[in-house]
């Protein structure tokens, strides 16, 4: 029996292989792309076999050849020279389908730019979301449905719960999106995602900084010149990221908690974003509303990785209603964010706050066009006309820009608040109609 689960990635994934000669699946480690990859092409040289990354960074021409095509070149960073030389057989030879690459480290923080420019096409993966770990993705996405701006689009999702609560949401957030997480019993998932942070924090980290310094050396214990990668601090930093996801938040304050300096902090960020386990959502801006903020929002890949990292388990973050609210937020930004490159709409992800901090947005979807979604992430069980009163303003503020406006919740309901104003179910974000 089958158990692969259908990726969102699978359709557009099988579409390019065909029409180009490379592509690159990025994204977390252990986040299924060897997996789906390897489902186009049987042939699957792992890098991250020492001894063969070796014969790749000795004389990548030749190791290319000798591994034939098509190829998948699994986890490419441990020998990051074969970038080189896909490139030259690229530009050498004809054809589709030739080479597809997976990599868990960003290849445009190479200090060099990635020879891969203009040959190879690159496709994000994300964990998994309840809409792959539920085998539901056909069907028209929550991204696309909100273009809609129709209550009768946003149903919830009685095929996988007739009416979840805080509790079965905090349950899918913490079971994670990574597969290997995924399946793994509940009482063997928190030591798989608290092995998974102390591998970053330990040896991914130290990869992914030898790259983006342009070290050599991908072993040893000291890579950035004149400082090196200190996991302690590097847990700490990743710690007050997790504590703080979803949030906007100063600098200062995080390299209070972490006890780190501004230089140091600015690396290990972008060390983070490098292994795709930080990202950041711009601030919206628009010139029809004024003072808003330029600050991004910091998201924590998955939501159940952000649990591990600060050691909480559903008890306690159900007593913490602060915590609560981030890592609901969080778990709801990892839905959409997942969706967003396969999506119909080209949609893009943002956040909006004023200056003043008196009116903020959680997610914002800018489509095409200008056109605008707004979202509130409530991790409550009723929504009152007061939770959609910024919603309600930045309609009015961008009258038919304005698509939508949504109050995700933990209640049952669809229903209207306002003019193109809504509360749905978060189980709405995977929902099929």
């Amino acid at each position: 029996m089958d158990t692969y689960r259908p990726r969102l990635a699978d359709g557009r994934l099988a579409e390019l292989f065909e029409d180009l000669p490379a592509v690159s699946v990025v994204g977390p480690r252990a986040c299924g792309k060897t997996t789906t990859a390897s489902r186009l092409v049987s042939n699957v040289v792992r890098l991250d076999q020492e001894s063969v990354a070796q014969a790749f960074r000795e004389d990548p021409d030749v190791a290319l050849r000798a591994v034939g095509e098509p190829v998948v070149l699994d986890e490419w960073q441990f020998a990051p020279q074969v970038l080189g030389a896909v490139k030259r057989a690229v530009d050498t030879g004809a054809g589709t389908g030739r080479f597809l690459l997976t990599g868990s480290v960003a290849a445009r923080f190479l200090p060099n730019q990635w020879p891969g420019t203009g040959r190879v096409t690159e496709l994000a993966m994300a964990p998994m979301t309840v809409r792959e770990t539920e085998r539901a993705v056909t069907g028209v996405s929550f991204v696309d449905r909100l273009l809609l701006a129709d209550p009768g689009a946003l149903p919830p999702a009685g095929s996988f719960h007739e009416a979840p609560d805080i509790a079965d949401y905090l349950e899918l957030a913490l079971r994670s999106g990574f597969p290997e997480a995924v399946a793994s019993p509940a009482r063997s998932r928190d030591a798989w995602l608290s092995s998974y942070v102390e591998h970053v924090v330990n040896r991914d980290s130290q990869l992914s900084s030898s790259l983006t310094t342009g070290s050599t050396s991908l072993t040893g214990p000291t890579v950035l010149p004149g400082r090196g990668v200190d996991p302690s601090k590097l847990g700490r930093y990743l710690e007050a990221l997790s504590l703080h996801s979803s949030c906007v938040v100063s600098d200062q304050t995080l390299l209070e908690l972490a006890g780190i300096k501004r230089a140091t902090a600015a690396t290990y960020e972008n060390l983070l974003e490098s292994l795709y386990l930080v990202r950041k959502v711009p601030a919206w801006a628009t010139s029809q509303v004024k003072r808003l903020v330029r600050t991004p929002k910091r998201l924590v890949a998955d939501a159940g990785l952000m649990a591990a990292v600060l050691h909480a388990d559903a008890a306690t973050i159900l007593l913490d209603p602060e915590l609560k609210g981030r890592v609901i937020e969080t778990f709801v930004a990892a839905q959409l964010a997942a969706e967003l490159p396969f999506s119909q709409s080209r949609a893009r992800l943002y956040h909006l706050r004023d200056a003043n901090g008196r009116r903020e947005v959680d997610l914002l979807l800018e489509y095409p066009g200008g056109r605008v979604a707004a979202i509130e992430v409530k991790a409550t069980s009723t929504v009152t006309s007061a939770d959609a009163k910024h919603l309600c303003w930045l309609r009015d503020e961008l009258g038919d820009r304005f698509v939508a406006g949504v109050v995700l919740y933990t209640g049952a309901i669809t229903r209207e608040i306002d003019a193109r104003v809504f509360a749905a179910p978060i189980s709405t974000c995977w929902a099929t109609v």
